[in-house]
């Protein structure tokens, strides 16, 4: 029986490919995702303070995936994926993504299941941590 492949140079370019989205509106978050991110790499990236500020960057940018906090104001990360489901491009409208909270409830869980997320990362986020939810999210 042979060997597996060694998928990393597969992954790393699927990665370099990726446009992603970070939404926390606490600015220090935004670059320790962002920094994960390109340490993953990816490069093409935008951030977005709110889920208002994210509904129009996701039209505009168009990412593979978003990464959103749950806790927001004045819109929160549970509000911004119900307006982003409800838009009229289904493209935008079923963008692949990924919650971030500090929040281990299964309230928060039970609340963001159902709008078709591509799964949730608990706070603090971590390079092995990011980049394995991105390999599910894009299955």
């Amino acid at each position: 029986m042979g060997e597996l492949p060694d998928l990393q140079g597969v992954v790393n370019v699927i990665f370099w490919n990726l446009r992603v989205l970070v939404v926390d509106d606490d600015a220090l978050t935004r670059t320790y995702v962002s920094e994960l991110l390109r340490r993953a790499g990816i490069h093409q990236i935008e951030e977005a303070a709110d889920g208002k500020s994210a509904l129009v960057s996701a039209i505009k940018f168009q990412p593979d995936i978003i990464f959103s906090d749950i806790h927001m104001e004045p819109m929160g990360g549970i509000e911004f994926v119900k307006q982003l489901r409800s838009l009229p491009n289904p493209t935008v409208a079923k963008l692949r993504v990924i919650m971030m909270t500090a929040d281990t409830g299964k309230e928060i869980l039970t609340e963001v299941l159902p709008l078709g997320i591509r799964g949730y990362i608990i706070k603090p986020l971590t390079l092995e941590g990011i980049k394995a939810k991105i390999q599910v999210a894009l299955r």
